[in-house]
């Protein structure tokens, strides 16, 4: 049996058969400086509470994984340091050693579905970075979304990545990637990649019928539901992509690589947009929160049809 610990909320919502939404802790560990990052935690496990759902925040912690977290150690995890950032090939080294991590897009998927929790809400997806075709850097988030039957909303794809080799990829592991509210596939802090989605439903009941469909077809992986940032809150593709080349060639001078592009990324970004980054990052969470909460109440009453 895997080694799974469930926080007593969520322990009783699945005694009740109340919807569930989980989320990542990388996000809170490596994307948000303390105690901004304890913060939002808070605020997005609000949200889902007041959208009639049950957050469970997921992370490993001696040698167990915690689906949903307590008050003391979500506090403990955003104040951590040393926390692994785990992806598949780390989760089984990380709890054989008891070593303290926090999950990814891919991780996460991964326990989510082992403790039965279909919808996961996060920022945005890893994908195929710039200049893949040299480095072969290509984000574990795409094949597992390929094999992991889990519903991710998330707002598109981060925008320090290649958007169009990312959709490619995603086409040819066949995942569906569907926009929702919009035909153009989302860019994280801007609404609008300049890309159209494969997909589009408007409504949380379309696609939690598409993730039940999937399962009665057979088909392995999850579906990627792509939801723009509320317009208030996000930042111009315009403004943005200047300060990304900047960034990714500090990056490339620094010889930064593999799991620590991103943080990095995220962290210069941060500082280059005087701090509109982090406030759009947060707004984006919290409406990702939203439509997945919505999602798995669906699904909760699909199932009861």
């Amino acid at each position: 049996m895997p080694p799974l610990t469930f926080a007593p909320d969520v322990q009783a919502a699945r005694e009740a058969g109340r919807p569930l939404v989980a989320l990542e802790s990388t996000i809170i560990t490596h994307g948000m400086p303390w105690p901004k990052n304890v913060e939002m935690a808070r605020t997005v496990e609000a949200d889902i509470r007041e959208a009639g759902a049950v957050p469970a925040t997921i992370a490993v912690m001696e040698g167990r994984i915690h689906i949903g977290l307590t008050e003391p150690q979500l506090t403990r995890l955003a104040q951590a340091g040393e926390v692994m950032k785990l992806s598949r090939a780390d989760l089984a080294v990380a709890l054989a050693t008891s070593r303290m991590g926090a999950t990814t897009v891919a991780a996460t998927m991964i326990c989510a579905r082992l403790a039965g929790i279909d919808v996961f809400a996060t920022g945005g997806i890893g994908g195929v970075h710039q200049g893949a075709e040299q480095s072969f850097d290509i984000s574990a988030d795409l094949q597992e979304l390929a094999q992991t039957r889990v519903t991710v909303v998330a707002a598109g794809a981060k925008a320090i990545l290649d958007l169009p080799k990312t959709l490619e990829v995603l086409e040819t592991l066949g995942v569906p990637v569907i926009a929702c509210g919009q035909d153009a596939f989302p860019a994280f802090w801007s609404r609008d990649s300049g890309l159209t989605a494969p997909l589009r439903l408007d409504h949380p009941q379309d696609i939690a019928r598409a993730h039940l469909m999937r399962a009665r077809l057979g088909l392995p992986g999850g579906q990627l539901v792509a939801n723009p940032i509320p317009p208030a809150a996000e930042i111009p593709a315009d403004r943005l992509a200047p300060l990304i080349a900047q960034a990714q060639a500090e990056a490339a001078a620094q010889g930064i690589s593999t799991k620590s592009v991103t943080p990095f990324m995220l962290s210069r970004l941060f500082e280059l947009t005087e701090g509109a980054s982090l406030a759009a990052n947060i707004a984006l969470v919290r409406n990702n929160a939203l439509l997945a909460a919505g999602i798995a109440r669906a699904l909760v009453a699909e199932r009861r049809l």
